[in-house]
């Protein structure tokens, strides 16, 4: 049975430029920029030194941190410098830069790691770890991390095949393409997690998708298909579990308080190619799209990889483009330095012309409550932004501040155009320093 979790929106999916495009693979360019921080939690530190060579593969910079994950070469080449960087989410951030020698020449510890069946789910939360694996549905959280503290606690596993957001088709074409690697490591999570139902969802907008898993998912299985209503944020964790099991994750907590575990379907596929291979995560597929793009594609990038490049890879701009973001047009990073490189979180490129982008002008709250209305976690998003306005800290936090997804869906349905979800973020910062 599919449940309807409260608020949301319908916006156009704008999916048809990239829908049906298959993933083509970019080489690598000739300079490489790994930043330290690709991921949420504690950022890494280089186990590499400039002049030193690196295979692709190797491990360039760890952390003992709690929350944290490797980082990894994709190429092959000699290590140029460790110096500050521009980074997506702005600043600059210390980078390990490596000049490509072309080769591709492999690390030694790339090796198959066995099979699912062979493997110990000790094993298997050993190589989640040393692979690099985050969430690589936008939120980069180690996976590791979600693994360990879901074991023992999880009756329902769900992988997240949603892909709610407009333009973003990255999902849809791995579950065409590949769907056996959906499927494999979504068993090796099964194999960690032991749950009780293991479940598969995709919105009813990618029947192509759903078909392709159910002709390759074996005769006798426990893992269901189950088609979502087309919604967004149905991919958002919280929203995505009332709409499978229609559990409410309280304010505050977290999936495993109500037994169950999230994981995208893109990191379940890197999961099955670091057991199988044993290559770590190094690239991932990005959709690059949006009116000032000359020709929209799906490209597999490495991860280091400038913007500007993968940008030219798709014949570079049509016109100027007034908007440049990471990620879709919902929760996006709007970026200002295309010098800076694509990092593990990023599922999309997106480049808007200035007709695609809404005029500025004063913001005015009409009391229509629409963002009530249209907010999936039940929060009063004007109120928010009043207080946030006045700097009222305390009224913020009684308002559950943090518990805002950043979905978006307040902004896009307010006709006063206030900056709703900016205002939100810039609460949250606030909190923050307020706390040390």
């Amino acid at each position: 049975m599919v449940h309807r979790f409260r608020g949301g929106i319908h916006p156009e999916d704008k999916k048809e430029a990239t829908r049906h495009k298959q993933v083509e693979s970019l080489p690598p360019p000739p300079r490489i920029i790994l930043p330290m921080s690709m991921h949420i939690g504690a950022p890494c530190e280089p186990v590499v030194r400039p002049d030193q060579e690196v295979f692709v593969g190797q491990l360039i910079a760890d952390s003992n941190a709690p929350v944290s994950a490797p980082i990894h070469s994709p190429v092959s080449g000699k290590v140029l410098a460790i110096d500050p960087f521009p980074h997506p989410n702005g600043g600059r951030v210390k980078s390990v830069v490596i000049e490509n020698d072309g080769k591709d020449t492999p690390h030694e510890s790339v090796l198959p790691k066995g099979s699912v069946e062979s493997l110990t789910p000790d094993q298997l939360l050993r190589i989640v770890r040393e692979a690099g694996l985050v969430g690589l549905g936008g939120a980069a959280f180690p996976t590791h991390v979600k693994v360990t503290s879901a074991r023992g606690k999880c009756d329902t596993l769900i992988l997240n095949a949603a892909e709610c957001e407009p333009y973003i088709t990255t999902d849809h074409r791995l579950m065409l393409e590949a769907p056996e690697e959906v499927i494999g490591g979504f068993r090796a999570l099964i194999k960690l997690l032991e749950p009780r139902r293991a479940v598969i969802a995709v919105e009813s907008n990618k029947r192509d998708a759903l078909e392709s898993l159910r002709r390759t998912l074996p005769g006798k299985t426990n893992i269901e298909l189950v088609t979502l209503r087309t919604r967004y944020p149905q991919g958002a964790e919280k929203q995505l579990i009332k709409a499978v099991t229609g559990r409410e994750v309280p304010p505050g907590k977290l999936p495993a308080d109500v037994r169950c575990a999230v994981f995208n379907a893109v990191t379940a596929a890197s999961l099955h190619r670091a057991v199988t291979t044993g290559m770590p995560l190094t690239r991932r597929t990005v959709t690059v799209a949006g009116s000032a793009v000359a020709n929209a594609k799906n490209l597999s990038v490495p991860f280091g990889t400038p913007m500007i490049d993968v940008f030219n890879a798709t014949g570079g701009f049509r016109e100027k483009p007034v908007k440049v973001l990471t990620g879709g047009p919902m929760m996006g990073v709007a970026q200002f330095d295309l010098s800076a490189p694509l990092i593990k979180g990023c599922n999309a490129l997106l480049a808007f012309a200035k007709d695609d982008v809404p005029p500025g002008g004063d913001e005015i709250c009409i009391r229509c409550g629409r963002c009530v209305r249209a907010c999936p976690m039940n929060l009063l998003p004007v109120y928010l932004y009043m207080n946030e306005r006045k700097d009222r800290l305390d009224e913020l936090e009684n308002l559950r501040l943090n518990d805002c997804i950043e979905c978006g869906s307040c902004s896009y349905v307010c006709p006063g155009r206030l900056h709703l979800v900016h205002s939100i973020r810039t609460g949250k910062q606030k909190l923050r320093d307020k706390k040390g």
